[in-house]
């Protein structure tokens, strides 16, 4: 079974145009956006309050998050790292994914933003986000702040 289309995806302004989207989270969303973007280069692309920032380079995008304060030493190293992949046919990869082991975190659901989205944890721990656009929104509609 091929889950991912080779179609291009679908435009929506709230999401980076990226396949994966790498989210690293820091204790201080802010300072670590204005470093990156300093020392490596990445363009700061959109504002969403004070808890993310989502980055670009050339044809790729990270998310900078906000290191949760309940973090426990044991799951630090998962809460620092996740991933977000964008596809198409969304239900039909969480459907597989569970039936193949994935443990769900959170089931599919339709976000503000002009997503679908569900998120599953890996053989190894680590915590990805699957995510098809359903529609085009303009991040102003939900409260984001676009940079550029």
């Amino acid at each position: 079974m091929h889950l991912f289309s080779r179609q291009a995806m679908p435009v929506n302004r709230s999401m980076p145009d990226s396949q994966i989207i790498p989210e690293l989270a820091y204790p201080d969303v802010a300072i670590a956006a204005e470093w990156l973007c300093r020392a490596f280069g990445f363009t700061e692309r959109l504002r969403i309050a004070n808890h993310r920032v989502q980055l670009t380079s050339e044809g790729g995008a990270i998310v900078v998050t906000e290191m949760p304060q309940d973090a426990q030493a044991g799951q630090a190293q998962f809460a620092a790292h996740s991933l977000m992949m964008r596809i198409t046919e969304i239900d039909q990869h969480y459907d597989h994914a569970r039936q193949c082991g994935a443990l769900i975190l959170r089931p599919p659901a339709d976000q503000a933003y002009g997503e679908r989205q569900y998120t599953a944890r890996d053989i190894g721990g680590h915590c990805w986000t699957f995510s098809q656009t359903i529609k085009d929104v303009d991040p102003v509609d939900w409260g984001g702040l676009m940079v550029f």
